[in-house]
Protein backbone atom coordinates (compact mmCIF):
# COMPACT_ATOMS: atom_id res chain seq x y z
CA UNK A 1 0.00 0.00 0.00
CA UNK A 2 1.50 3.45 -1.27
CA UNK A 3 2.22 5.45 2.10
CA UNK A 4 1.05 8.92 3.07
CA UNK A 5 2.43 11.77 4.69
CA UNK A 6 -0.81 13.35 5.32
CA UNK A 7 -1.55 15.16 8.74
CA UNK A 8 -3.72 12.54 10.55
CA UNK A 9 -5.74 14.64 12.19
CA UNK A 10 -7.32 15.36 9.10
CA UNK A 11 -7.19 11.78 8.21
CA UNK A 12 -9.91 11.27 11.66
CA UNK A 13 -12.17 14.01 10.79
CA UNK A 14 -13.20 12.76 7.86
CA UNK A 15 -15.70 10.75 9.45
CA UNK A 16 -17.16 7.36 9.26
CA UNK A 17 -18.35 7.92 5.74
CA UNK A 18 -15.28 8.20 3.57
CA UNK A 19 -14.54 4.95 2.11
CA UNK A 20 -10.43 3.98 2.28
CA UNK A 21 -9.15 4.16 -0.77
CA UNK A 22 -5.85 2.33 -2.16
CA UNK A 23 -3.61 5.42 -3.53
CA UNK A 24 -3.39 8.88 -1.57
CA UNK A 25 -3.98 11.14 -4.18
CA UNK A 26 -7.39 9.52 -5.40
CA UNK A 27 -8.74 9.04 -2.21
CA UNK A 28 -8.34 12.93 -2.07
CA UNK A 29 -9.23 14.15 -5.23
CA UNK A 30 -11.85 11.75 -7.04
CA UNK A 31 -13.99 10.53 -3.54
CA UNK A 32 -15.96 14.03 -4.09
CA UNK A 33 -16.88 12.32 -7.85
CA UNK A 34 -17.59 8.67 -7.26
CA UNK A 35 -21.57 8.79 -6.97
CA UNK A 36 -21.56 5.38 -4.83
CA UNK A 37 -19.36 6.65 -2.60
CA UNK A 38 -21.22 7.69 1.07
CA UNK A 39 -20.68 11.80 1.98
CA UNK A 40 -22.02 14.39 4.44
CA UNK A 41 -23.41 16.09 1.44
CA UNK A 42 -25.92 13.36 0.79
CA UNK A 43 -26.05 11.13 3.75
CA UNK A 44 -27.49 13.45 6.68
CA UNK A 45 -31.15 13.49 5.34
CA UNK A 46 -33.47 11.22 7.67
CA UNK A 47 -33.73 10.90 11.06
CA UNK A 48 -32.23 7.29 11.15
CA UNK A 49 -29.41 9.12 9.91
CA UNK A 50 -29.07 11.22 12.75
CA UNK A 51 -29.51 7.69 15.20
CA UNK A 52 -26.80 6.21 12.99
CA UNK A 53 -24.52 9.41 12.90
CA UNK A 54 -24.32 9.48 17.21
CA UNK A 55 -24.21 6.01 17.38
CA UNK A 56 -20.75 6.35 15.43
CA UNK A 57 -20.09 8.43 18.06
CA UNK A 58 -20.30 6.17 21.02
CA UNK A 59 -18.80 3.56 19.18
CA UNK A 60 -15.39 5.56 18.68
CA UNK A 61 -14.91 5.70 22.58
CA UNK A 62 -14.39 2.07 23.01
CA UNK A 63 -11.14 3.02 22.50
CA UNK A 64 -9.90 2.19 26.15
CA UNK A 65 -9.64 -1.80 25.20
CA UNK A 66 -8.23 -1.07 21.90
CA UNK A 67 -4.84 -2.20 21.09
CA UNK A 68 -1.52 -0.59 22.45
CA UNK A 69 1.02 -2.95 21.12
CA UNK A 70 1.91 -6.42 22.17
CA UNK A 71 -0.14 -7.37 25.14
CA UNK A 72 -1.48 -4.00 26.19
CA UNK A 73 -4.46 -1.31 25.58
CA UNK A 74 -5.09 2.12 25.93
CA UNK A 75 -6.91 2.29 29.39
CA UNK A 76 -3.30 1.39 31.20
CA UNK A 77 -1.75 4.83 30.05
CA UNK A 78 -3.85 6.51 32.95
CA UNK A 79 -2.67 4.01 35.21
CA UNK A 80 1.46 2.96 34.49
CA UNK A 81 2.57 6.45 35.92
CA UNK A 82 0.17 6.61 38.88
CA UNK A 83 2.18 4.61 41.28
CA UNK A 84 -0.44 1.84 42.32
CA UNK A 85 0.25 -0.48 39.15
CA UNK A 86 2.60 -2.45 37.51
CA UNK A 87 3.34 -4.98 34.40
CA UNK A 88 3.72 -8.70 34.60
CA UNK A 89 4.75 -8.66 30.73
CA UNK A 90 7.98 -7.50 30.12
CA UNK A 91 7.31 -7.59 26.03
CA UNK A 92 5.57 -4.15 25.54
CA UNK A 93 8.32 -1.08 25.43
CA UNK A 94 5.73 1.69 25.46
CA UNK A 95 4.33 0.12 28.37
CA UNK A 96 7.54 -0.38 30.42
CA UNK A 97 8.30 3.50 29.18
CA UNK A 98 4.94 4.49 31.12
CA UNK A 99 6.07 2.67 34.06
CA UNK A 100 9.65 4.10 33.95
CA UNK A 101 8.14 7.52 33.37
CA UNK A 102 10.88 7.61 30.20
CA UNK A 103 8.18 7.87 27.53
CA UNK A 104 8.00 10.21 25.03
CA UNK A 105 6.24 11.50 21.77
CA UNK A 106 6.89 8.32 20.32
CA UNK A 107 4.99 6.08 22.61
CA UNK A 108 2.08 3.94 21.33
CA UNK A 109 0.09 5.11 23.99
CA UNK A 110 0.78 8.83 23.54
CA UNK A 111 -0.75 8.66 19.84
CA UNK A 112 -3.66 6.14 20.32
CA UNK A 113 -5.24 8.80 22.87
CA UNK A 114 -4.64 11.62 20.75
CA UNK A 115 -5.76 10.23 17.95
CA UNK A 116 -8.84 8.40 19.63
CA UNK A 117 -10.13 11.18 21.17
CA UNK A 118 -9.93 13.07 17.66
CA UNK A 119 -11.61 10.42 16.48
CA UNK A 120 -14.82 10.94 18.96
CA UNK A 121 -14.09 14.81 18.37
CA UNK A 122 -14.60 14.33 14.37
CA UNK A 123 -17.74 12.31 14.75
CA UNK A 124 -19.39 14.27 17.15
CA UNK A 125 -18.99 17.61 14.97
CA UNK A 126 -20.30 15.79 11.76
CA UNK A 127 -23.17 15.37 14.29
CA UNK A 128 -23.26 18.49 15.05
CA UNK A 129 -22.97 20.13 11.63
CA UNK A 130 -25.73 17.68 9.58
CA UNK A 131 -27.93 16.72 12.24
CA UNK A 132 -29.86 20.26 12.23
CA UNK A 133 -31.06 20.35 8.56
CA UNK A 134 -32.22 17.05 9.19
CA UNK A 135 -35.93 16.95 9.28
CA UNK A 136 -37.40 15.30 12.31
CA UNK A 137 -39.06 16.29 16.07
CA UNK A 138 -37.04 18.94 17.43
CA UNK A 139 -37.26 16.81 20.66
CA UNK A 140 -35.48 13.77 19.48
CA UNK A 141 -32.98 16.16 17.22
CA UNK A 142 -32.07 18.17 20.63
CA UNK A 143 -31.57 15.09 22.00
CA UNK A 144 -29.37 13.69 19.84
CA UNK A 145 -27.21 17.57 19.64
CA UNK A 146 -26.91 17.34 23.55
CA UNK A 147 -25.63 13.50 23.37
CA UNK A 148 -22.78 14.92 20.77
CA UNK A 149 -22.06 17.77 23.16
CA UNK A 150 -21.34 16.21 25.95
CA UNK A 151 -19.21 13.39 23.79
CA UNK A 152 -17.29 16.50 22.67
CA UNK A 153 -16.91 17.59 26.10
CA UNK A 154 -15.88 14.55 27.32
CA UNK A 155 -13.26 14.27 24.56
CA UNK A 156 -11.10 17.38 24.64
CA UNK A 157 -11.59 17.23 28.80
CA UNK A 158 -8.87 14.23 28.33
CA UNK A 159 -7.20 15.86 26.19
CA UNK A 160 -6.60 19.13 27.56
CA UNK A 161 -5.28 17.60 30.86
CA UNK A 162 -3.31 15.33 29.38
CA UNK A 163 -1.53 17.38 26.32
CA UNK A 164 -2.58 20.87 27.60
CA UNK A 165 -3.06 23.84 24.29
CA UNK A 166 -4.62 21.14 21.78
CA UNK A 167 -6.23 21.98 18.35
CA UNK A 168 -9.68 23.58 18.92
CA UNK A 169 -11.98 21.48 16.43
CA UNK A 170 -15.95 22.41 16.10
CA UNK A 171 -16.48 22.12 12.83
CA UNK A 172 -16.65 19.49 10.40
CA UNK A 173 -12.93 19.02 7.85
CA UNK A 174 -13.98 17.04 5.23
CA UNK A 175 -11.45 18.73 2.52
CA UNK A 176 -7.41 19.29 2.80
CA UNK A 177 -7.62 22.53 1.71
CA UNK A 178 -9.78 23.48 5.05
CA UNK A 179 -7.92 26.13 7.10
CA UNK A 180 -8.37 24.42 10.13
CA UNK A 181 -6.71 21.02 8.72
CA UNK A 182 -3.42 21.73 10.27
CA UNK A 183 -4.71 23.75 13.12
CA UNK A 184 -2.46 24.91 15.94
CA UNK A 185 -2.64 25.03 18.97
CA UNK A 186 -5.72 26.62 21.20
CA UNK A 187 -4.97 28.03 24.56
CA UNK A 188 -5.96 25.69 27.40
CA UNK A 189 -8.44 28.27 28.62
CA UNK A 190 -10.28 28.08 25.19
CA UNK A 191 -10.52 24.96 25.31
CA UNK A 192 -11.80 24.59 28.83
CA UNK A 193 -14.45 27.53 28.00
CA UNK A 194 -15.63 24.90 25.22
CA UNK A 195 -16.19 22.33 27.40
CA UNK A 196 -18.24 24.07 30.06
CA UNK A 197 -19.77 25.38 27.09
CA UNK A 198 -20.23 22.02 25.58
CA UNK A 199 -21.78 20.69 28.43
CA UNK A 200 -24.37 23.61 29.33
CA UNK A 201 -25.94 22.87 26.03
CA UNK A 202 -25.92 19.62 27.07
CA UNK A 203 -27.56 19.91 30.21
CA UNK A 204 -30.25 22.16 28.32
CA UNK A 205 -30.91 19.80 25.06
CA UNK A 206 -34.03 17.25 26.82
CA UNK A 207 -31.90 14.47 28.32
CA UNK A 208 -33.29 11.97 30.62
CA UNK A 209 -31.65 11.69 34.21
CA UNK A 210 -30.42 8.37 33.48
CA UNK A 211 -30.33 6.11 29.98
CA UNK A 212 -30.13 2.16 30.30
CA UNK A 213 -28.77 2.17 27.03
CA UNK A 214 -25.88 3.75 27.88
CA UNK A 215 -26.44 6.85 26.17
CA UNK A 216 -25.64 10.43 27.66
CA UNK A 217 -27.52 11.05 30.50
CA UNK A 218 -28.45 14.75 32.12
CA UNK A 219 -26.84 12.89 34.82
CA UNK A 220 -23.88 11.77 33.14
CA UNK A 221 -23.64 15.80 32.08
CA UNK A 222 -23.85 17.17 35.24
CA UNK A 223 -21.66 14.70 36.74
CA UNK A 224 -18.69 15.36 34.02
CA UNK A 225 -19.48 19.31 34.72
CA UNK A 226 -18.69 18.75 38.25
CA UNK A 227 -15.83 16.76 37.48
CA UNK A 228 -14.63 19.77 35.09
CA UNK A 229 -15.26 22.50 37.64
CA UNK A 230 -13.20 20.50 39.79
CA UNK A 231 -10.53 20.14 37.82
CA UNK A 232 -10.43 24.14 36.68
CA UNK A 233 -10.27 25.40 40.77
CA UNK A 234 -6.52 23.60 41.11
CA UNK A 235 -3.68 22.89 38.43
CA UNK A 236 -3.06 24.31 35.65
CA UNK A 237 -6.27 26.60 35.39
CA UNK A 238 -5.69 27.60 39.16
CA UNK A 239 -9.92 28.99 39.74
CA UNK A 240 -9.78 28.33 43.16
CA UNK A 241 -12.75 28.89 45.64
CA UNK A 242 -15.11 30.14 43.12
CA UNK A 243 -14.92 27.06 40.92
CA UNK A 244 -14.90 24.55 44.13
CA UNK A 245 -18.46 26.23 44.74
CA UNK A 246 -19.83 25.49 41.24
CA UNK A 247 -18.09 21.79 41.42
CA UNK A 248 -20.21 21.43 44.70
CA UNK A 249 -22.99 22.76 43.42
CA UNK A 250 -23.16 20.20 40.34
CA UNK A 251 -22.48 17.59 42.44
CA UNK A 252 -25.06 18.38 44.62
CA UNK A 253 -27.79 18.58 41.88
CA UNK A 254 -26.87 15.25 41.45
CA UNK A 255 -26.67 13.68 45.00
CA UNK A 256 -30.08 15.84 45.28
CA UNK A 257 -31.82 14.30 42.28
CA UNK A 258 -32.57 11.07 44.29
CA UNK A 259 -31.62 9.33 40.82
CA UNK A 260 -28.64 7.39 41.71
CA UNK A 261 -27.09 5.80 44.67
CA UNK A 262 -24.39 3.18 45.99
CA UNK A 263 -24.77 -0.02 45.01
CA UNK A 264 -25.32 -2.42 48.14
CA UNK A 265 -22.19 -4.15 47.72
CA UNK A 266 -19.10 -3.74 44.93
CA UNK A 267 -19.82 -7.27 43.10
CA UNK A 268 -22.39 -5.35 41.64
CA UNK A 269 -20.03 -2.87 39.89
CA UNK A 270 -18.96 -5.49 37.25
CA UNK A 271 -22.26 -7.21 37.01
CA UNK A 272 -23.79 -7.25 33.07
CA UNK A 273 -27.35 -7.29 34.42
CA UNK A 274 -26.31 -3.98 36.49
CA UNK A 275 -24.71 -1.92 33.41
CA UNK A 276 -25.95 1.77 33.08
CA UNK A 277 -28.06 2.42 36.54
CA UNK A 278 -27.85 3.14 39.89
CA UNK A 279 -24.49 3.78 40.48
CA UNK A 280 -23.56 3.84 36.57
CA UNK A 281 -23.78 7.49 35.58
CA UNK A 282 -21.92 6.50 32.49
CA UNK A 283 -20.10 3.44 30.71
CA UNK A 284 -18.22 2.55 27.78
CA UNK A 285 -20.11 0.19 25.79
CA UNK A 286 -19.87 -3.07 24.98
CA UNK A 287 -21.46 -6.18 23.98
CA UNK A 288 -20.12 -10.08 23.63
CA UNK A 289 -19.74 -11.34 19.85
CA UNK A 290 -20.51 -7.50 18.52
CA UNK A 291 -18.45 -4.78 20.26
CA UNK A 292 -16.24 -7.37 22.60
CA UNK A 293 -14.27 -5.74 25.79
CA UNK A 294 -10.69 -6.42 25.03
CA UNK A 295 -9.50 -5.56 28.51
CA UNK A 296 -10.56 -8.64 29.79
CA UNK A 297 -7.44 -11.08 29.26
CA UNK A 298 -4.97 -8.64 29.89
CA UNK A 299 -6.09 -7.80 33.08
CA UNK A 300 -5.59 -11.45 34.19
CA UNK A 301 -2.25 -12.56 35.92
CA UNK A 302 0.36 -13.56 33.71
CA UNK A 303 -0.07 -16.93 32.83
CA UNK A 304 -1.37 -18.58 35.65
CA UNK A 305 -4.47 -20.33 33.90
CA UNK A 306 -7.40 -18.98 36.17
CA UNK A 307 -9.55 -18.82 33.01
CA UNK A 308 -11.34 -19.90 29.82
CA UNK A 309 -9.04 -16.93 27.58
CA UNK A 310 -6.07 -19.07 26.23
CA UNK A 311 -3.84 -16.10 26.56
CA UNK A 312 -3.92 -14.34 30.43
CA UNK A 313 -1.41 -11.54 30.38
CA UNK A 314 -0.82 -9.80 33.58
CA UNK A 315 -0.24 -6.24 31.46
CA UNK A 316 -2.03 -4.24 34.33
CA UNK A 317 -2.04 -5.10 37.84
CA UNK A 318 -2.04 -3.72 41.45
CA UNK A 319 1.42 -2.77 43.17
CA UNK A 320 1.62 -4.88 46.54
CA UNK A 321 2.13 -1.40 48.23
CA UNK A 322 -0.75 0.04 46.87
CA UNK A 323 -2.70 -2.69 48.04
CA UNK A 324 -1.22 -2.83 51.50
CA UNK A 325 -2.52 0.99 52.07
CA UNK A 326 -6.06 0.25 52.51
CA UNK A 327 -7.37 0.42 56.01
CA UNK A 328 -7.50 -2.59 57.84
CA UNK A 329 -10.93 -4.20 57.75
CA UNK A 330 -11.65 -2.60 54.62
CA UNK A 331 -14.07 -4.59 52.57
CA UNK A 332 -12.45 -3.38 49.09
CA UNK A 333 -9.65 -5.40 49.60
CA UNK A 334 -11.53 -8.68 50.25
CA UNK A 335 -10.66 -11.52 48.13
CA UNK A 336 -13.24 -11.50 45.48
CA UNK A 337 -15.48 -9.82 47.04
CA UNK A 338 -14.02 -6.66 46.95
CA UNK A 339 -11.58 -4.67 44.13
CA UNK A 340 -9.08 -7.41 44.59
CA UNK A 341 -8.73 -11.05 44.08
CA UNK A 342 -5.79 -12.99 45.76
CA UNK A 343 -7.08 -16.56 44.44
CA UNK A 344 -9.05 -17.96 41.73
CA UNK A 345 -10.48 -21.16 39.98
CA UNK A 346 -7.80 -23.35 37.88
CA UNK A 347 -9.49 -22.72 34.33
CA UNK A 348 -11.60 -20.38 36.18
CA UNK A 349 -14.09 -22.82 37.27
CA UNK A 350 -12.05 -25.70 38.62
CA UNK A 351 -9.91 -26.07 42.30
CA UNK A 352 -9.43 -22.58 44.03
CA UNK A 353 -6.07 -21.76 44.11
CA UNK A 354 -3.90 -18.75 45.75
CA UNK A 355 -2.26 -16.36 43.06
CA UNK A 356 0.59 -15.25 45.46
CA UNK A 357 -0.36 -11.50 44.66
CA UNK A 358 -3.36 -9.20 43.82
CA UNK A 359 -5.22 -8.49 40.81
CA UNK A 360 -7.84 -6.27 40.12
CA UNK A 361 -11.70 -7.57 40.73
CA UNK A 362 -13.12 -4.14 39.77
CA UNK A 363 -13.19 -4.97 36.39
CA UNK A 364 -13.56 -8.82 36.29
CA UNK A 365 -16.32 -10.27 33.80
CA UNK A 366 -16.64 -13.80 35.51
CA UNK A 367 -19.09 -14.92 32.79
CA UNK A 368 -16.15 -14.63 29.98
CA UNK A 369 -13.30 -15.59 32.81
CA UNK A 370 -15.76 -18.65 34.42
CA UNK A 371 -16.80 -19.17 37.78
CA UNK A 372 -16.88 -22.63 40.06
CA UNK A 373 -17.85 -25.14 38.53
CA UNK A 374 -19.26 -23.46 35.06
CA UNK A 375 -16.84 -22.67 32.44
CA UNK A 376 -15.96 -18.93 31.05
CA UNK A 377 -17.18 -18.12 27.48
CA UNK A 378 -13.68 -16.10 27.11
CA UNK A 379 -16.26 -13.45 25.61
CA UNK A 380 -16.69 -10.21 27.17
CA UNK A 381 -19.32 -7.72 27.02
CA UNK A 382 -18.80 -5.90 30.15
CA UNK A 383 -19.02 -1.98 30.17
CA UNK A 384 -15.85 -0.39 31.52
CA UNK A 385 -16.87 1.94 33.79
CA UNK A 386 -16.12 6.17 33.50
CA UNK A 387 -18.07 7.86 35.67
CA UNK A 388 -19.58 6.29 39.21
CA UNK A 389 -22.12 7.85 41.66
CA UNK A 390 -18.80 7.51 44.43
CA UNK A 391 -16.70 9.90 42.03
CA UNK A 392 -19.19 12.50 42.33
CA UNK A 393 -20.08 11.82 45.96
CA UNK A 394 -16.28 12.41 46.33
CA UNK A 395 -16.00 15.24 44.24
CA UNK A 396 -18.80 16.97 46.10
CA UNK A 397 -17.31 16.41 49.65
CA UNK A 398 -13.69 17.85 48.39
CA UNK A 399 -14.99 21.03 46.65
CA UNK A 400 -17.35 21.46 49.69
CA UNK A 401 -14.61 21.38 51.69
CA UNK A 402 -12.90 23.68 49.76
CA UNK A 403 -15.75 26.47 50.02
CA UNK A 404 -16.01 29.15 52.50
CA UNK A 405 -18.43 27.06 54.30
CA UNK A 406 -15.73 24.59 54.83
CA UNK A 407 -16.70 21.16 56.06
CA UNK A 408 -20.02 20.92 56.91
CA UNK A 409 -22.20 17.63 57.65
CA UNK A 410 -23.23 17.48 53.74
CA UNK A 411 -19.60 16.80 52.96
CA UNK A 412 -19.24 14.46 55.90
CA UNK A 413 -22.31 12.40 55.18
CA UNK A 414 -21.09 12.09 51.38
CA UNK A 415 -17.59 11.14 52.60
CA UNK A 416 -19.23 8.35 55.01
CA UNK A 417 -21.16 6.82 52.32
CA UNK A 418 -17.76 5.53 50.54
CA UNK A 419 -16.72 5.00 53.89
CA UNK A 420 -19.81 3.35 55.51
CA UNK A 421 -20.19 0.45 52.39
CA UNK A 422 -16.48 -0.18 52.83
CA UNK A 423 -16.89 -0.52 56.51
CA UNK A 424 -14.76 1.77 58.17
CA UNK A 425 -15.63 4.70 60.41
CA UNK A 426 -16.08 8.14 59.56
CA UNK A 427 -15.70 11.17 61.81
CA UNK A 428 -18.38 14.19 62.68
CA UNK A 429 -17.74 17.59 61.60
CA UNK A 430 -15.99 18.59 64.22
CA UNK A 431 -13.78 15.73 64.42
CA UNK A 432 -12.37 17.10 61.11
CA UNK A 433 -10.16 20.73 60.58
CA UNK A 434 -10.59 21.70 56.72
CA UNK A 435 -6.79 20.43 55.65
CA UNK A 436 -7.60 16.65 57.90
CA UNK A 437 -10.75 16.49 55.86
CA UNK A 438 -9.03 17.19 52.78
CA UNK A 439 -6.26 14.51 52.52
CA UNK A 440 -9.51 12.48 54.43
CA UNK A 441 -11.12 12.90 50.90
CA UNK A 442 -7.90 12.72 48.73
CA UNK A 443 -7.19 9.17 50.02
CA UNK A 444 -10.95 7.93 49.37
CA UNK A 445 -10.31 9.27 46.08
CA UNK A 446 -6.78 6.86 45.66
CA UNK A 447 -8.98 4.00 47.31
CA UNK A 448 -12.17 3.95 45.82
CA UNK A 449 -11.24 5.17 42.38
CA UNK A 450 -8.81 3.12 41.55
CA UNK A 451 -7.71 1.64 37.95
CA UNK A 452 -10.76 3.91 36.51
CA UNK A 453 -8.15 6.50 34.79
CA UNK A 454 -9.27 9.08 37.76
CA UNK A 455 -6.28 8.86 39.95
CA UNK A 456 -3.68 10.60 37.29
CA UNK A 457 -5.80 13.83 36.62
CA UNK A 458 -6.08 13.69 40.65
CA UNK A 459 -2.06 14.08 41.06
CA UNK A 460 -2.00 16.41 38.07
CA UNK A 461 -4.54 19.11 39.48
CA UNK A 462 -3.62 19.22 43.18
CA UNK A 463 0.23 18.61 42.13
CA UNK A 464 0.50 15.50 44.46
CA UNK A 465 1.23 12.20 44.89
CA UNK A 466 0.10 9.35 47.31
CA UNK A 467 2.58 7.98 49.71
CA UNK A 468 1.55 4.44 50.93
CA UNK A 469 4.41 3.62 53.09
CA UNK A 470 3.03 6.65 55.35
CA UNK A 471 -0.22 7.25 53.93
CA UNK A 472 0.31 10.59 53.17
CA UNK A 473 0.82 13.24 50.31
CA UNK A 474 3.47 14.17 49.34
CA UNK A 475 4.55 16.76 46.22
CA UNK A 476 3.79 15.48 42.81
CA UNK A 477 7.70 16.83 41.86
CA UNK A 478 9.93 14.39 43.07
CA UNK A 479 7.78 11.79 43.96
CA UNK A 480 9.44 8.08 43.67
CA UNK A 481 7.14 5.60 42.05
CA UNK A 482 7.34 2.51 44.42
CA UNK A 483 7.42 0.22 41.73
CA UNK A 484 9.64 1.12 39.46
CA UNK A 485 11.43 3.70 41.30
CA UNK A 486 11.23 6.39 38.65
CA UNK A 487 10.98 10.17 39.84
CA UNK A 488 8.07 12.21 38.86
CA UNK A 489 9.55 15.89 37.52
CA UNK A 490 7.31 18.75 36.47
CA UNK A 491 7.24 17.32 32.89
CA UNK A 492 5.25 14.83 34.13
CA UNK A 493 2.59 17.39 34.56
CA UNK A 494 1.07 17.24 30.90
CA UNK A 495 2.27 13.96 28.36
CA UNK A 496 4.13 14.97 25.25
CA UNK A 497 2.59 15.69 22.19
CA UNK A 498 2.83 12.66 19.66
CA UNK A 499 5.56 12.91 17.00
CA UNK A 500 4.24 12.19 14.13
CA UNK A 501 1.34 14.35 14.86
CA UNK A 502 4.27 17.35 14.90
CA UNK A 503 6.33 16.37 11.95
CA UNK A 504 3.22 16.36 9.80
CA UNK A 505 1.51 19.56 11.21
CA UNK A 506 4.36 22.25 12.15
CA UNK A 507 1.68 24.29 13.59
CA UNK A 508 1.72 22.25 16.80
CA UNK A 509 4.77 22.90 18.04
CA UNK A 510 7.19 23.18 19.84
CA UNK A 511 6.66 20.46 21.89
CA UNK A 512 5.33 20.46 25.74
CA UNK A 513 8.35 21.61 28.14
CA UNK A 514 10.88 18.41 29.03
CA UNK A 515 10.16 16.32 26.22
CA UNK A 516 12.55 16.21 23.02
CA UNK A 517 11.27 18.56 20.12
CA UNK A 518 10.83 17.62 16.51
Amino acid sequence: MKRCKINSLYILLIGALVMTATGCKKWLVDQDNDPTNLAPDNYYTLPGHADAAIAAAYDRTRFFAGGAGIFANNFSMLEMPTGTAKTETGQNTDLNNLLGLSYNGDNVFVLNWWTSLYQVIAQTNLVLDRVPAIKMDDAPKKKVLGEAQFLRAWSYFYLVRLYGDVPLLTTSILKVQDPMTYAGRTTKDSVYLQIVTDLKNAEASGLPWTDGGGRASLGAVKSLLAEVYLTMAGYPMNKGKEYYKLAADKANEVITSGQFKLFDNYNRLHDEREENKTEQIFEIQFLAGVANNGNQALLLPNFKEISAYGTEVGSTTPTTQFFNSFEPGDKRTEDRKGFFYTSYYDEGYKTLKQLGAPYIYKHFDSLAIGIEGVKGTANSGLNWMNIRYAQVLLTYAEAQNETDAGVNQAAVDALKQIRDRAGLVTGTPGTYTQATFREAVWKERWHELCYEGVTWFDMVRLKKAYKESSNTFEDFVGHKLPESGATLSAKHLLFPLPTIEMQNNPNLRPQNDGYPGV
